[in-house]
């Protein structure tokens, strides 16, 4: 498989491109962002633009992927309601829609979130419901995956400082709360396995709520 991410330097995307570059099966992986990510892995490539709304000087290598797994977006504690929208929303759908376009036959798999729902009176939910919304009626194949809370599974580590105290204080009990409560919280192990699997998947769930991206990565359907 040809895998494109991104936000392979948030905490999630970490934890993807780790099981990622894990599979055999993947041959090629670019990884789309603001800066390039140095890795030894040949089959890495990193593909960087200045902004996600601005594709032009990656658009010659925006093809052929078999799936984009979307992990980039913005904190949804702390950031104002107009830049989450324009991050979360805006930069999302312009990049699945060049995907879409240059990938008729890809996937694009999307990190979203527990509850989201467009008509949700919560900021963050209701805008992760809208990109859900949109996203499924793009012409190519789209997946939504719901994660609750997410334990960082291989040391990952958040890229705003602000939050990484709670995740180094938190993280052991969220291993535990992934056994006890796998409707609740997950892994970023748990994550990328799960976006393997549907990018393999000849018709793969629409929507994954938490519970169901848990038993995809254990090796059962949802």
């Amino acid at each position: 498989m040809r895998i494109l991410l991104t936000g392979a330097t948030g905490l999630v995307g970490q934890g993807v491109l780790h099981e990622v570059l894990a599979d055999a099966s993947v041959t090629h992986i670019g990884l789309l962002g603001r800066r390039a990510v140095d890795h030894d892995d040949p089959r890495v490539q990193s593909l960087v633009v200045e902004r996600f709304d601005e594709l032009d000087a990656v658009a010659d290598q925006l093809t052929p992927w078999d799936a984009c797994f979307y992990c980039a977006g913005a904190p949804p504690v702390g950031t104002a309601e107009r830049a989450y929208r324009h991050v979360t929303l805006d930069l999302t759908l312009h990049v699945a829609r060049v995907f879409a376009e240059r990938n008729p036959q890809g996937r694009f798999l999307y990190i979203s979130g527990a509850n989201a729902n467009p008509r949700s009176k919560i900021m963050p939910l209701r805008i992760k419901g809208e990109v859900e919304a949109a996203l499924q009626a793009l012409p190519t194949t789209t997946a939504m995956l719901r994660p609750g809370g997410v334990q960082p599974a291989h040391g990952e580590r958040s890229p705003h400082a602000w939050m990484r105290p709670m995740y180094a204080v938190g993280s052991p009990l969220m291993g535990l709360g992934v056994r006890l409560l796998p409707g609740l919280l997950t892994s970023t192990a748990a994550i990328g396995r799960t976006l393997l699997a549907l990018a393999a998947m000849d018709d793969p769930p629409r929507v994954l709520e938490n519970a169901a991206i848990n038993r995809i990565a254990a090796g059962t359907q949802a």
